[in-house]
């Protein structure tokens, strides 16, 4: 180790750049803003999106479709998911409940059967809704499908 070989520590030293200090600090005058305009002013603060007062992208770009207020969300619940369950804990009967503790849906959740993967055994299920293949599916196994 040598006296010329040390150093601070990455990150310790920072310069210390004082703006509006004078004319001796190399910033005086206008403090490094330039002359005159909005961003030269104390306050200034630019909206988000401005482009320098070209019209802004969101109003460029047309507008198109809608968000439906009454539209109801359902959760998926497929078919082969339905079945792991089953498996696993060896239940006939699957409801709303059952498939909260299992971590298919969540409380808030409306459940709609889905489709895909295959049943093996019966079972009977209550949920909101159904597609037709799985309900379909349900009644082929002699289970019952029924909706809240």
């Amino acid at each position: 180790m040598k006296l010329n070989t040390l150093s601070p520590a990455e990150g310790s030293v920072q310069n210390n750049y004082r703006r509006g200090r004078g004319q001796g600090s190399g910033g005086g005058g206008t403090a490094t803003r330039g002359h005159k305009g909005a961003q030269s002013r104390s306050g200034h603060s630019k909206k988000r999106g401005f482009e320098g007062g070209q019209m802004p992208l969101q109003r460029r770009v047309p507008k198109f479709g809608f968000k439906n207020i009454n539209r109801i969300e359902h959760t998926g619940v497929n078919l082969d998911a339905i079945q792991r369950i089953v498996d696993s804990k060896n239940i006939t009967e699957i409801t709303r409940e059952v498939l909260i503790q299992n971590g298919v849906a969540s409380k808030t959740d409306m459940i709609k059967i889905l489709g895909r993967g295959e049943l093996k055994s019966k079972v009977n299920i209550t949920v909101h809704a159904f597609t037709a293949t799985a309900k379909a599916a349900i009644e082929a196994k002699g289970g019952v499908a029924t909706e809240l």
